[in-house]
């Protein structure tokens, strides 16, 4: 598009034109348009004259692989298996008691939550904060979701649940508010490097609603509530970074109908209409319910347990570089070291080894080099000779003086 700004000043006429050129550039799960050409094999993007390289953006690249699942990076730290399942619960929790109290929408609270989840796929639990972590999140969703709020608000509110019940201990704004802050800003700009900015959520919400009009069922408030409730608790678990947000709302609804005990379609099922499996409604009512029989985590005790596996993570890296964990260098890292100090010359410890009296010359040669005058615990008489010996000094001294003779005054 080109577009024009015409001017008259004074006797002549400046005429200013911009020319602006605009790629319209689509994407949608992948689908490029046709204003742009893709090479073949991968090699890129062609846009006018320049090769850029291919970006793919899709919901299905936002799942975690079954390999991932298997070893996480906190199990490579170290860390078991049901300690991080607790932890990720607890952030989880953390994040939606906050969002309640900063009266957010619910889909930002999911949002921050599936991001939790992602960002503790790609790091562990023993190198970030998960308190740190689950700040940055629901700030992070807040914006997404464009209902944004305060990092002060957000750091009082966890402050707040932090506390526990009957204690209202506003936060002071010291230096410890000061570093939480930039800790919060750093860990979102970190969740957004690790997410490879790709932080859209889709969440099932609305899928439930749609599905349940499709089976006819909407009207059964009862049915809508659970199947929604069910679905607010799996985001506790990791589910919707495993499977599809249609299959999280068939499971969900799937669980609501089975605790009402209403029937739902069996001949075809009706799951199999929107894409789900068996197995993939079992695997996720199966997470989902086992959320109710875990004990609820401690936080203190998981804080300690994460410290304790930092520390040894610690030492055993010192131990490589062959320091201790107070950083003086090991002496078995060290080869040929020797706390005692060696001698400079071999001839000195000969002379020593075959002369018994080496100490007493070595002693009477030092009285020599540095005489000691003990002025303050001699006795009367040699502090006499001693007073005599200097007056002596100065009246030879004076007598080669002109100026203090005797004869001139």
């Amino acid at each position: 598009y080109s577009t024009g700004i015409h001017q008259a000043s004074g006797a002549a006429d400046v005429t200013i034109r911009f020319v602006i050129t605009i790629y319209p550039i689509t994407m949608s799960l992948g689908v490029l348009s046709p204003h742009i050409n893709t090479l073949p094999n991968s090699q890129g993007i062609l846009i006018g004259d320049k090769v850029y390289s291919e970006v793919f953006l899709a919901i299905d690249s936002s799942l975690v692989s079954e390999e991932t699942l298997s070893t996480t990076p906190s199990m490579l730290d170290g860390l078991d298996r049901e300690t991080e399942t607790d932890l990720r619960i607890l952030g989880c929790e953390l994040i939606q008691a906050a969002g309640i109290l900063l009266r957010l929408p619910q889909v930002a609270m999911a949002t921050g939550q599936v991001l939790f989840q992602r960002f503790f796929y790609s790091k562990s639990f023993i190198k970030h904060s998960f308190e740190i972590v689950a700040m940055a999140c629901l700030n992070l969703a807040s914006k997404i979701e464009e209902s944004p709020r305060r990092v002060r608000d957000v750091i009082n509110v966890f402050h707040h649940l932090k506390q526990g019940k009957g204690k209202n201990t506003p936060l002071v704004l010291d230096q410890n508010y000061i570093n939480t802050k930039n800790q919060v800003i750093k860990a979102e700009r970190r969740v957004l490097k690790e997410l490879g900015f790709c932080v859209h959520v889709k969440h099932p919400h609305k899928i439930i609603v749609m599905y349940l009009q499709v089976l006819e069922c909407e009207k059964n408030q009862m049915l809508v509530q659970i199947a929604w409730n069910y679905m607010n608790d799996a985001l506790r678990t990791n589910v919707f970074v495993r499977f599809e947000p249609e299959t999280i709302a068939c499971a969900c609804i799937y669980l609501a109908a089975r605790v009402l005990q209403i029937p739902l379609p069996s001949k075809p099922y009706w799951y199999l209409v929107f894409g789900a499996t068996k197995e993939d409604i079992k695997e996720i009512c199966i997470s989902t319910m086992k959320l109710y029989s875990r004990e609820k985590p401690n936080s203190e005790q998981l804080e300690k347990q994460v410290e304790k596996r930092k520390v040894a993570l610690e030492e055993a890296r010192l131990k490589a570089k062959g320091q201790n964990p107070n950083g003086t260098p090991a002496l078995a890292a060290i080869g040929g070291f020797s706390p005692a100090s060696k001698p400079s010359s071999p001839r000195e410890v000969k002379v020593e080894e075959k002369s018994p009296n080496s100490k007493l010359v070595k002693e009477t040669e030092k009285r020599l080099l540095f005489p000691k005058i003990p002025l303050n615990g001699m006795k009367k008489e040699d502090s006499k000779v001693f007073q005599n010996g200097k007056n002596h000094s100065r009246s030879r001294s004076g007598s080669c003086s002109p100026s203090r003779s005797p004869h001139r005054q």
